[in-house]
């Protein structure tokens, strides 16, 4: 164990150094960059615990609601600001672009990006959805729904303290959450009506959804994104599964092992960790520290060139087993995954954060008919409430009528 660790550290820190081009010194110190695992997946940052809908003093062990995200803290967020308009990830060794600036359409991000020149760097690069979302934080709480005017009341889903940030302008007619940023991730099917899609983080909300790269309804110019440019680190993000031949799958990239199958039921947020409760007590593959993972670690294994639709199959590598289910249409797909990290809203901590491996769905309301689609892709991340009547949604909820299940499937995890 000892002697595989020190072989993981070794290759990590000889990728990352090679990755670094000139006039990266000082970033590459080797007491700037966390060198066990060349896929470092930051913390939530979420600090509080909550019920079913409350914030609660932290869970005991027999207590319902253990062990979920705020109970643990691996890798907590860690920045240097640089002083150039650069932001370096300690743990990730990524550098940012600090002011994302006025929003761009990809098309004129894909055209900036060729001259973009900043602290001296000119090998900038438009971050995928994996090195987007490990920035992100779930100590922001979202604000859809809102009807104030004053957004110094908010808290967006990055840190502030480095990263400067903007909610959406509404003297310009957006939205308090149009603050999507851009990935390079492009969704391989198509969402809404046959729209080529890309894939981008909202920092006021709190998810990952596939945007329409071309004019959105009612518009004749390309959606514009916030964009923060990356270097650095060309590995992140990059998965390195191992199937150990006994059920489990470890990812020697980011040091989770998972299992290889999923619940294959549905269930309550409440629910799933009661399901991990239970495969602790039976001692599960031979383990009794599985857990419900956080959403940033459920994220880390989509596999973002798989969707129903292109692939047949879930958006996670096929050394995986997904369980199919009969979507709200009638038609073959993969589940919604819950996550153990809390989406909390201004008014209450009600709804949790899942990760769509199959089609994230929603009704759209198309001339005056409510038609069933895949609105934001497989690999999208959203949430859901965790108790209630799925019923109760017949037409899902907010603008793209996102389909609420409540009844998720889990898949659990652990170190190794």
């Amino acid at each position: 164990m000892i002697m595989k660790k020190i072989t993981l550290m070794l290759i990590s820190v000889s990728i990352y150094l090679l990755s670094c081009n000139k006039g990266d010194s000082q970033i590459t110190k080797l007491d700037d960059i966390t060198p066990d695992f060349t896929y470092i997946i930051v913390d939530t940052g979420q600090d509080k615990f909550y019920d079913n809908s409350n914030e609660i003093s932290e869970p005991s062990t027999s207590d319902a609601f253990y062990a979920q995200d705020a109970y643990y803290k691996d890798y907590i967020p860690n920045y240097r600001n640089n002083n150039d308009s650069t932001i370096t990830d300690l743990n990730t060794g990524l550098m940012w672009q600090q002011n994302p600036g006025a929003k761009m359409s990809l098309a004129e991000a894909e055209e900036y990006i060729k001259t973009f020149k900043l602290a001296d760097y000119d090998n900038w690069r438009l971050p995928t959805i994996k090195e987007l979302y490990s920035l992100i934080i779930f100590s922001g709480i979202d604000p859809s729904g809102w009807e104030g005017t004053n957004t110094d009341l908010l808290t967006p889903f990055i840190d502030t303290d480095y990263f400067i940030f903007n909610y959406g302008d509404e003297n310009a007619g957006e939205r308090i959450i149009d603050a999507q940023y851009l990935s390079s991730t492009k969704y391989v099917s198509t969402t809404m009506a046959g729209d080529k899609t890309v894939f981008g983080v909202n920092f006021a909300d709190g998810r990952i959804k596939g945007y329409p790269y071309g004019p959105m309804p009612g518009q004749t110019t390309d959606k514009k994104f916030f964009v923060m440019f990356v270097r650095s680190n060309t590995n992140y993000g990059i998965n390195n599964f191992i199937d150990n031949n006994d059920e489990t799958i470890s990812d020697n990239s980011t040091g989770l092992m998972w299992d290889k199958n999923d619940s294959e039921q549905s269930m309550t947020w409440e629910e799933a960790f009661e399901w991990i409760k239970q495969k602790n007590s039976e001692n599960y593959l031979g383990y009794n520290d599985w857990k419900l993972p956080n959403v940033k670690e459920l994220q880390s294994i989509v596999d973002y060139t798989r969707s129903p639709a292109t692939t047949n199959s879930a958006a996670i590598d096929p050394i995986f087993n997904c369980t199919k289910i009969i979507d709200e249409g009638g038609n073959n797909n993969y589940p919604f995954y819950w996550s153990s990290t809390t989406h909390a809203n201004m008014t209450n901590g009600g709804n949790a954060a899942y990760v769509a491996f199959g089609e994230a769905l929603g009704y759209m309301n198309m001339f005056e008919t409510y038609e069933l689609m895949d609105v934001h892709g497989a690999g999208a991340q959203r949430s859901d409430p965790k108790i209630g009547n799925p019923e109760d949604y017949p037409y899902g909820h907010g603008p793209q009528g996102d389909v609420i299940r409540i009844y998720n499937f889990v898949r659990c995890v652990r170190k190794m």
